[in-house]
């Protein structure tokens, strides 16, 4: 457990701010049943109130809280000159507010991505007052917050709504549609020359070309767009906004005064500005000055489109999906929206801390920011399907964010996955890194591949119905595995070497992308043909399932039995690099773990010719999820595998902020020893994770955090492209998931629910016996898709013993492959 942060108090202040409005709870007079799928006593019908947007907002976690809608385009939100502002926004108050940009990522790592078209409010400028004098660039403009009594900035956020005071007397405030930002901008009383800046150039790495900027003298608009860098990849995009004002409660009239403004130069009546007359500057952008309010408070708005394809479609999506500036009416459908979403998932919080509840729906809450709608954006083809973006990256959701969907949002999922087939169609491959239209690095293998094989094993039937064609998802799925890309750093597989070796070898190097993350690489592609495999036997290919089947095998390629950690010779057998003639390379198991004596990060690098990718060979040696029952045999048994399990944990090689880790807690359930997993998973979540704006141990990773907590306190833990959810015990007396989709609601009840252990612990949680729809379960230790498919009552009788099992009889342990259980 990392060390207590003065953050946390902070933030504990922070909470209390920003989740001020009570739990909605509504009664409900139906009572309790064992034997019907009845509700819980206690409603929940506004979740909303529930999240917290500012956990990980400070110390890496680089989420986003500022207003946006469920997967929407724009996301609009504070900037600040911290140097973590991967997603514009740092909670700590010494940091300056840049200005308030339209679109953001969240939770990523790499370079700062988007933050772009900062709007900025002057309540004056300088000791004169005139508009020569507004400093106008981001270091020159930038402003402080206020801070309240107990230390915290004055910030407050509320799913699509984000306001802040600053220090110099004005109030913000933000909302959001799908492709459209709305501000609004409250000037104090003593400001006789309200302006605004609107800056085109300043994305989060300051890396703009070609700008072009226009003034409307008589109304006030700004169009204009510039060319920005991947934040993640070598390519770059273009990208156009449409800015219009209005006041509230009084009529605005046109500016007074305008003009374009270079770094802190601005020039007074000036309406355009191009690339050939500002080459040496890096900065620009308009400003705008507005009569006060001279009969009450002066309140402007701003309504800023934003668009990948013309300064034309930014003003046309501001005018489709904003036409009246009506701030509250997109404030309040967006809190709708949000509260329909998030409430499709239920829990009893009765019994369980506040802030338990609410570390779950904010939780969820972040697993719908990414992947982003860009529906009608995208530059690159024409075409009626959807186009998301955003994929930030694949090989850190892939795992636990689309399982997550596929309980509760699959309408939304089909329209992702309907997306990237139409990527693949026209550039070859699935898109796995994608950002702002550019494609980006692939960080593992091709983890579009389990997506698409994740929504397939799930949806097959309804997915004629969800528009998403089975034969174009298998064409895109064969692409990844068949077809050599021209640079497999970008896209698709090094997949020649794959089918013809069955390992990706650390000696082989070809033009086509770097030779780095052998290993790392060999186990994610024998994953993704695994997926393959599931979707081949649903559709009715034989042979193909056959195949990939068999190549979802090759993991053991890279499996060198004599490989030890050094000095603990018991822990033996260890995923290691080989070379093309079949011997075995070597890198140290302790590698790029805490405990290397190099101190290594195998971060992206081409340099990092070691085999791995962000985590260390102990930890890989554990990713196998299609045949983890292969992994208990190699590694000696059950007895040894409990062994290393807790070896991993002991010496600190399981790493809570990195995805490769994040089913190494449940995989006790594979050794007929669930109640190690649920003790253990209770442990991460109450050492690592909480509700301070430093409550996420590292990078959301667009949701991925934020899907692996949900289902850490759902009880649940999902096995991608496979009907399987592995079982644990929920942190909430009942849980139900409402599914849209199928029509259907199935609740899990914790009965002897007790309460959690403060210290994820012992306490009555394990789970002694397993019914659905009052019928005994084969297994304690997993819940088969169906269950949800048709909407069940599954009742968990809980106990204090952590010597349970899984079960007795054949069916009991979670199906591997090795042993018939994906048949």
């Amino acid at each position: 457990m990392r060390s207590p942060h003065a953050w946390q108090t902070l933030a504990v202040l922070l909470l209390s701010r920003v989740s001020a409005s009570p739990l909605a709870l509504r009664t409900s007079p139906t009572p309790r049943s064992s034997e019907t799928n009845a509700p819980s006593s206690v409603f929940i019908s506004d979740p909303a109130s529930l999240v917290n947007l500012f956990i990980g907002t400070t110390n890496g976690g680089h989420v986003f809280p500022g207003a946006t809608l469920p997967h929407g385009m724009a996301k609009v939100g504070m900037d600040t000159d911290s140097p973590g502002n991967q997603a514009g926004y740092d909670a700590d108050p010494q940091f300056n507010v840049t200005g308030f940009s339209q679109l953001h990522d969240d939770g990523t790592g790499g370079g700062v991505s988007l933050s772009l078209f900062k709007v900025f409010p002057f309540a004056s400028c300088g000791d004169t007052d005139e508009f020569e004098t507004c400093a106008t660039s981001v270091n020159g403009r930038k402003t402080l917050r206020k801070v309240l009594a107990n230390g915290s900035p004055d910030d407050a956020a509320e799913p699509g709504y984000f306001s802040t005071n600053l220090s110099t007397d004005i109030r913000v405030e933000l909302t959001a549609t799908r492709r459209t930002a709305i501000h609004r901008y409250t000037f104090p009383d003593s400001s006789v020359n309200p302006r605004l800046v609107v800056d085109i150039t300043d994305d989060g790495q300051q890396s703009m070309t070609d700008p072009v900027l226009t003034i409307d003298p008589d109304t006030g608009r700004i169009t204009g767009g510039s060319s920005f860098e991947a934040s993640f990849g070598p390519g770059r995009y273009r990208a156009y906004t449409c800015v219009d004002f209005q006041g509230q409660g009084f009529t605005l009239d046109q500016p007074t005064e305008h003009g374009t403004w270079l770094q802190d130069a601005p020039i007074k009546q000036s309406v355009s500005l191009h690339q050939q007359y500002v080459s040496f500057l890096n900065q620009l952008g308009g400003l705008l000055t507005f009569n006060p309010n001279l009969n009450g408070t002066t309140t402007i708005l701003a309504r800023v489109g934003v668009s990948f394809i013309s300064p034309e479609q930014a003003c046309a999506n501001a005018e489709e999906e904003i036409p009246d500036f009506d701030f509250d009416s997109v404030r309040s459908s967006a809190r709708s929206q949000w509260n329909e979403l998030l409430g499709r998932i239920q829990v009893d919080p009765q019994g369980v801390d506040s802030e338990t509840v609410s570390l779950f729906y904010s939780s969820l809450y972040r697993t719908h920011i990414s992947p982003a709608d860009y529906t009608g954006e995208n530059p690159k083809w024409n075409s009626s399907e959807p186009y998301y973006d955003s994929f930030y990256c694949n090989w850190d959701t892939f795992r636990t964010l689309y399982p997550l969907m596929s309980l509760h949002d699959g309408a939304n999922f089909a329209r992702i996955v309907r997306g990237m087939i139409n990527i693949q169609q026209h550039e070859g491959w699935l898109p796995e890194c994608r950002g702002a239209t550019a494609k980006q690095y692939i960080q593992g293998g091709s983890n579009g591949d389990p997506i698409l094989g994740e929504f397939f094993v799930k949806f097959s039937e309804q997915a004629a119905s969800l528009n998403v064609s089975a034969d174009d998802l298998y064409t895109a799925l064969l692409a990844d595995a068949e077809d050599q890309p021209p640079n497999w750093d970008l896209e698709g597989r090094q997949v020649n070497i794959w089918k013809s070796l069955g390992w990706i070898p650390s000696d082989v190097w070809e033009s086509s992308g770097t030779n780095t993350k052998q290993v790392s690489r060999t186990l994610e592609y024998a994953f993704g043909d695994f997926a393959i495999s599931q979707v081949a036997k649903i559709m009715g290919k034989k042979s193909d399932g056959d195949k990939y089947a068999q190549r979802a095998g090759n993991f053991i390629n890279v499996w060198n039995p004599n490989t030890t950690v050094p000095g603990r010779p018991d822990i033996v057998g260890m995923m290691q690099p080989r070379f093309e003639n079949g011997t075995f390379n070597f890198t140290d198991p302790r590698h790029c773990s805490v405990n290397d004596p190099l101190q290594s990060t195998c971060f992206l690098d081409a340099r990092n010719v070691d085999g791995f990718y962000e985590s260390s060979p102990l930890v890989y040696s554990q990713f196998v999820p299609q045949d983890i029952a292969k992994l208990v045999e190699l590694q000696g048994g059950s007895e040894k595998f409990i062994s290393r399990l807790n070896f991993l944990f002991d010496e600190h090689y399981f790493d809570e902020t990195d995805e490769p880790s994040q089913q190494i807690p449940f995989m006790y359930h594979y050794a007929n020893a669930p109640g190690l997993s649920i003790q253990t998973s209770r442990q991460v979540i109450s050492q690592f994770f909480n509700t301070s704006v430093n409550g996420l141990p590292g990078n959301d990773d667009s949701g991925a955090m934020g899907s692996y907590v949900a289902f850490y306190l759902a009880g649940l833990y999902p096995v991608p492209a496979t009907q399987q959810y592995l079982l644990g015990s929920p942190w909430f007396p009942q849980i139900s998931f409402h599914n849209p989709t199928l029509g259907t609601t199935t609740t899990i009840k914790a009965n002897g629910f007790r309460g959690n252990p403060v210290n994820g612990t012992g306490g009555n949680v394990f789970v002694k016996s397993v019914t659905i729809d009052g019928v005994l379960s084969k297994s304690n230790c997993f819940l088969e898709w169906d269950v949800f498919q048709k909407g069940s009552t599954v009742e968990l009788e809980l106990t204090d013993d952590i010597s349970v099992t899984c079960g007795e009889g054949d069916g009991a342990l979670p199906p591997s492959l090795s042993t018939g259980g994906f048949d």
